[in-house]
């Protein structure tokens, strides 16, 4: 007979459930998190198991990845759709979830996990935690800017590079108690900022050497956080049976609500899985469309009629940037912008076959 197990892993101890074929609990024990705690607790059933259920955290993807060199039969199952199915319980408790967990596993009712291998989750923690220097260090820079503005000192716009020099001269004539705190935050930005630059050089060494990554970087607007990310979210691209599920999987997919034959609509994406994956995707495709027709434009044209191609260029930068001029010389602009791409697209047309 086969037996399954249900693990709800917490940061100290572990719960574990034993149910047979029936669904009748065989045994319930509470082990510490560690790998070796487990394999004792199931060694008496090891040649008898038929699943084992983990929900998905960093924990339970730990476990997966020391439990399965051990022969055990372990599977990430995705937490959101357990969490469902758990919510049915009257009471939240460790032991009533690894007993939801385990027959859940039972019946076959679970959505299993990618772990990614150990190389690639490397390469995520790279990124976000680059990312999230990043966030701290222009929460910084935002601050300072605040605090000096409310004394009517403007940082303006300048390089990072210079961004300190320009906040010391600032300060050249302040009150104390603001140079020192002013001073403590710029000590705290210093820091920030040699950490960041280590990170950055770091991913830009990974990706020099990354053929993948390379490829990926032939692709207009996309550059090396981008390419690195889209390649750790992918992982093993074996997993996806088609290419359009690609989208789907990092939630670029539209929402789908259908019920009887009156209701069947289409929302949004569904913003699902990977977020940081979604975000370099979405920066760079808007980078795509804002500058791709233009520049396949100014390539196109001939020396005479680049200058002013690029002006338009300059000028056409969305409605922020539109907001700056009168309403007259904004609708001129577009004109001679769509009358400058219908020439552009007419002499592509006539060009001979080379």
């Amino acid at each position: 007979m086969k037996f399954y197990v249900g693990l709800d892993v917490a940061l100290e101890e572990t719960s574990l459930c034993f149910v047979d074929g029936e669904g009748h609990t065989v045994r319930e024990v509470t082990v510490i998190t560690e790998p070796a705690a487990i394999r004792s607790a199931v060694e008496g059933y090891a040649d008898r198991l038929g699943r084992v259920g983990v929900e998905a955290s960093s924990l339970g993807i730990w476990l997966c990845r020391e439990l399965q060199p051990a022969g055990l039969p372990i599977i990430v199952v995705e937490a959101r759709h357990m969490r469902v199915s758990l919510s049915t319980m009257r009471n939240k408790t460790d032991r009533n979830d690894a007993r939801g967990l385990v027959q859940m596993m039972r019946l076959g009712w679970y959505r299993t996990v990618h772990v990614k291998n150990i190389d690639m989750q490397k390469m995520r923690t790279l990124l976000a935690s680059r990312k999230l220097v990043k966030r701290k260090l222009i929460d910084i820079e935002n601050h300072i800017r605040g605090a000096l503005r409310a004394c009517g000192l403007l940082v303006g716009a300048v390089a990072r590079g210079a961004y300190e020099a320009r906040v010391r001269a600032l300060l050249e004539r302040s009150d104390p108690i603001l140079i020192m705190t002013i001073e403590a935050m710029l000590d705290a930005r210093r820091a920030i900022l040699e950490g960041y630059d280590r990170l950055h050089r770091a991913l830009l060494q990974v990706v020099q050497h990354d053929a993948i990554c390379g490829r990926l970087m032939t692709v207009p607007s996309v550059g090396p956080v981008a390419a690195l990310s889209f390649k750790v979210g992918v992982d093993d691209p074996r997993r996806f049976a088609r290419s359009r599920t690609v989208g789907a999987h990092f939630g670029l997919a539209p929402r789908r609500h259908q019920s009887g034959t009156s209701i069947d609509y289409e929302g949004r994406i569904s913003k699902q899985v990977d977020v940081a994956v979604r975000e370099v995707l979405c920066e760079a495709a808007a980078s795509l469309l804002a500058a791709g027709q233009e520049m396949v434009g100014i390539a196109s044209a001939g020396p005479a009629d680049r200058q002013t191609i690029e002006h338009v260029v300059r000028n056409h930068r969305g409605r922020a940037e539109a907001r700056k001029h009168s309403a007259p010389n904004v609708d001129q602009r577009d004109r001679l912008a769509r009358r400058i791409r219908r020439q552009v697209t007419q002499r592509l047309r006539l060009r001979p076959a080379q």
